[in-house]
């Protein structure tokens, strides 16, 4: 009798931590969330998707140039790329080209890159994406 009594509180102990962790997924083992003073850094930060993506780029002349495609985060885990969709029409015939973040400036709401045209864009190495291993 008292090994079943035993057994039973060990594994009522043992299953405690489990039976927390499923009642509250916002945690996650290992990872914690972020402090009041880091949430207020994220809210005034910039969101890729709704600031960047999608964006066109000027030149100093306010000629459009292209539009940012995407974004590359380097492996040091800094943005270190924006790719540019330059010339094309509908997305047929467009040239991706990788830009480093140094060359733009932010002006109000515009991105712009001094000293572009579209041509130098269109004559630049075309960026294709490294095939994914499966």
């Amino acid at each position: 009798m008292k090994y079943s009594t035993i057994l039973l509180l060990t594994g009522s102990v043992l299953l405690t931590p489990a039976i927390a962790l499923a009642n509250n997924p916002a945690v996650v083992v290992g990872v914690q969330p972020i402090s009041s003073s880091e949430l207020s850094q994220v809210v005034t930060g910039w969101s890729a998707k709704k600031q960047i993506i999608g964006k066109t780029v000027f030149n100093e002349k306010n000629q459009k140039i292209g539009v940012i495609d995407d974004i590359v985060i380097g492996p040091d885990k800094t943005v270190s790329y924006a790719i540019i969709g330059a010339g094309g029409y509908l997305g047929v015939g467009k040239h991706d080209v990788a830009i480093s973040i140094n060359h733009f400036e932010q002006r109000g709401e515009k991105f712009v890159i001094a000293g572009v045209t579209k041509e130098t864009l269109k004559n630049a190495p075309e960026f294709k994406y490294a095939a994914t291993h499966k």
